[in-house]
């Protein structure tokens, strides 16, 4: 019978068996979408420097902790940890890396890129029993324990370690439900099923939504036809999160495409870099949906102080990209590299590329 849409995301994107994200190459030029990383290690290495300038604003805690909620293949954390080298001080106060990684595939590929002494890694089996690494050691960066964990509950919280939270293009997969706003003024929940003509299509359901729309946005400011999109798993997470920089006096970045209030219909595939229909190729493109920042800032509460979210390209910026630039640029000869520094520059803070439908928001704790 019908699903709900969330269900079909779980489904197509994390089913051990098929799933999207259980297999290899999903990210970069041979994949189905870029990501900021991938295009340039300007990227990773400005949110290091965001990560470091607020642990010397908030006194230069003795001990840290990185925690990244969907690394992809580890480009970003390898940036980030690479660039904070630099910072002596800083690198010193690093005790952990925690990875929120389902896929085994995805696992390995950062158990390689970080540079993962094989020696000393814990393994599991995997559905198919092939080994996937569970604990291990980065001797590309300075010994660093690297952990790895299916949910974000998984991470060991008894510790007084400061958190430093990145979660970069994590909350635009996590599965939505649907709803639309019948006639009769109530919400209804939107369904996957398939259709007489033997394709899949989402079709409204006739029973009303189990979901507790009972928020005042939800009560008010749409209109019978309107649609909107909402991710529990999404406000569990961040509630989370933000719990943890609370007690602990940590801080995190989101990094995300979305907006700041509730969007309609913007659930889709991405297939071979180009939009596709949601439902046309189930376990073969990435799903997506538009973030909510002023939901997730809602399921933070009052423990944290949010800020943002700001355009990504205001955000690189502020943070001197345009000076690393520079120094990139001068130190090679070589004219193609130079232009695709440039070209990679563009891509990440260009208003019509990256740089404006990309926003970061910022936690910080409330007190």
């Amino acid at each position: 019978g019908p699903i709900s849409v969330a269900k079909y995301m779980q489904l197509a994107l994390t089913s051990p068996v098929g799933g999207y994200y259980t297999k290899g190459q999903v990210l970069g030029r041979k994949g189905d979408f870029v990501t900021s990383p991938e295009i340039s290690q300007m990227f990773g290495e400005i949110i290091a420097v965001w990560f470091v300038l607020h642990w010397e604003m908030m006194g230069r805690p003795a001990k840290t902790d990185f925690v990244e909620l969907g690394p992809g293949h580890g480009t970003l954390m390898d940036d980030i940890l690479r660039a904070s080298r630099r910072f002596p001080g800083f690198f010193a106060s690093i005790q952990n890396v925690h990875l929120v990684e389902r896929s085994p595939e995805l696992r390995r590929m950062q158990h390689k890129k970080l540079g993962c002494d094989s020696q000393h890694t814990q393994m599991i089996k995997d559905h198919d029993n092939i080994d996937i690494p569970t604990q291990s050691r980065s001797t590309l960066r300075g010994g660093l324990t690297v952990n790895w964990y299916d949910l974000v509950e998984q991470i060991d919280s008894n510790t007084d370690n400061v958190p430093l939270v990145i979660a970069h293009e994590f909350f635009d997969a996590l599965p939505i439900y649907k709803f639309e706003r019948g006639n009769d003024g109530l919400w209804h929940e939107i369904l996957v099923d398939i259709a007489d003509s033997d394709r899949k299509d989402i079709a409204a359901s006739a029973a009303a939504n189990q979901q507790d729309l009972k928020q005042p946005l939800f009560a008010t400011l749409f209109d019978k036809g309107d649609q909107v999109e909402v991710s529990p798993e999404s406000a569990r997470i961040m509630a989370q999160i933000s719990k943890w920089i609370s007690a602990k006096r940590g801080m995190g970045l989101v990094i995300d495409y979305g907006q700041d209030w509730t969007q309609g219909d913007t659930f889709r595939g991405i297939k071979e870099h180009k939009f596709a229909r949601p439902l046309s190729f189930p376990g073969s493109m990435d799903l997506t949906a538009d973030v909510d920042f002023r939901y997730l800032r809602a399921a933070a509460g009052e423990q944290v102080k949010c800020h943002g979210p700001i355009e990504q390209g205001t955000f690189l910026h502020l943070m001197g990209i345009q000076a690393r630039l520079q120094q990139l640029l001068q130190s090679t000869n070589d004219t193609k590299l130079q232009k695709n520094l440039v070209d990679c520059y563009k891509r990440l803070t260009d208003p019509h590329s990256m740089g404006r439908i990309y926003k970061v928001l910022s936690v910080f704790p409330s007190s």
